[in-house]
């Protein structure tokens, strides 16, 4: 059994994405989450893996957007790497597919020098996935841009991957910048 992984622009490769995130988030689920009023970015790129040939049903398994954004942490300018939309089809879930794809956007990310660390958010029930994979909280402030405005983003945990910066607290802004 071979996995193909794809890491293709976000834009173009938004149609082949959204039925899954639509089937792994629906719009009723969504809507009662902590985050289900956030207005989230279109992903730069999107790493994806379609079920092996042999699987139950083909189709695309696993997905996870890669953002690149320019930021403010603690005073300072800086590059960073953001993931989002992590999702897996509930019958590819626990073959490792979001490892997967997530090592992939890790390496996309760090391939692109510029990039200082990678953000992500994410909820509760995920946290120790994240970090058995080195991502670590960030205990600081987070804001953001949304269509109210700015705001401090608490709907979710966030955590940092580090490429040559250790943020663990401060400020990172969001705000201004396209996020």
């Amino acid at each position: 059994m071979s996995i193909e992984i794809d890491v293709l622009n976000g834009d173009s490769s938004w149609p082949r994405a959204e039925p899954l995130m639509q089937a792994v988030w629906p719009r009723h689920v969504v809507e009662k989450l902590s985050w289900g009023h956030v207005k989230w970015a279109h992903a730069d790129l999107r790493v994806l893996i379609d079920a092996p040939e042999d699987a139950e049903r083909p189709g695309l398994a696993c997905h996870v957007g890669i953002y690149f954004r320019t930021a403010i942490w603690d005073g300072r300018k800086v590059q960073i790497g953001g993931i989002g939309g992590v999702s897996t089809r509930e019958d590819c879930r626990g073959r490792g597919y979001a490892t997967l794809a997530l090592n992939a956007a890790i390496r996309t990310l760090r391939d692109h020098e510029a990039v200082r660390f990678a953000m992500l958010f994410c909820e509760p029930h995920n946290e120790t996935f994240y970090q058995a994979r080195d991502w670590h909280a960030f205990n600081g402030e987070v804001y953001a841009e949304q269509p109210e405005g700015r705001i401090r983003f608490e709907a979710m945990a966030p955590y940092v991957f580090d490429f040559t910066r250790k943020p663990r607290d401060g400020i990172i802004d969001l705000c201004g910048l396209p996020w």
